[in-house]
């Protein structure tokens, strides 16, 4: 009966961790460039009471086996890059990939981390950062005398300055594509960096090699569906109690068994 207990409790601990990340996933709703998440789960080891086989004595050979499972646990979480929502901020500076594809971030220390927001600003130095000042790589700076920016559906950053009518390249965005975007790391503020199981970043311009094209002035909404996840919810609350029921019955199995000489 201990056996049906931890069973149970395998199941209880799977369901409370589907809740937390169907939770995460409600509560980053409208977090721009945000990427919902998914568990995948996987049945324990089995306790083999009869194997397949052997004859038994009346001389028939079983043909199939008798095994009890010990329960679920949670193995992976998946983050699923389909495309979110693409909404218009009449904002320059904001970009939203529409496609596959990751900006790329220098950090302080020089290291690279990749994001789908494309919520930038400018800093002090006419550089475009995000809110957390990771610069946009490769970096190129905005004239203080630029009137107008534009950014080509291909990356291609231009101005114009003031008192001039013509338009001046002065850089170039490019973007990364991993084989295996969902082997990137979640490090919270929207970045992600490269594992093995991701591969490592391959630069694109925007619109080559199946790589997204940027779209100015607008940015990517999460691609978290309220009505999915509350549907998952409903779900995993059923399980949930589900489990504890086997819970209670085995609890009421063994006060039995212990009454029996009363």
């Amino acid at each position: 009966m201990d056996k049906t207990l931890r069973t149970a409790a395998t199941g209880l601990s799977a369901q409370q961790k589907y809740v937390e990340i169907i939770a995460n996933n409600l509560s980053n709703i409208n977090t721009t460039g945000f990427k919902k998440i998914r568990p995948e789960f996987q049945d324990l080891l089995y306790e083999t009471l009869k194997p397949a086989g052997n004859t038994s004595r009346t001389g028939v050979e079983a043909l199939n086996e008798v095994q009890i499972g010990s329960g679920t646990e949670l193995v992976a979480t998946k983050k699923l890059f389909s495309q979110g929502d693409i909404k218009s901020t009449e904002n320059p500076l904001d970009l939203s990939i529409s496609g596959e594809g990751f900006f790329v971030l220098r950090r302080p220390d020089n290291s690279f981390v990749y994001t789908r927001d494309g919520s930038f600003q400018l800093n002090r130095n006419g550089q475009i950062v995000t809110s957390q000042g990771y610069q946009l790589d490769p970096g190129f700076n905005i004239p203080n005398d630029a009137v107008q920016i534009n950014i080509s559906r291909d990356g291609v950053v231009s101005v114009v300055l003031d008192g001039s009518a013509e338009e001046q390249s002065i850089g170039q965005i490019n973007l990364a594509r991993f084989i295996n975007p969902a082997g990137l790391r979640a490090l919270g503020n929207n970045l992600f960096t490269e594992t093995p199981a991701s591969g490592i970043a391959l630069l694109e311009v925007p619109g080559v090699m199946n790589t997204g094209e940027l779209i100015q002035a607008h940015i990517e909404s999460s691609n978290v569906d309220i009505v999915e996840e509350m549907v998952n919810m409903i779900n995993a609350q059923r399980a949930y109690e589900l489990n504890s029921k086997s819970v209670r019955t085995a609890d009421e199995i063994l006060t039995t068994a212990v009454n029996l000489k009363r």
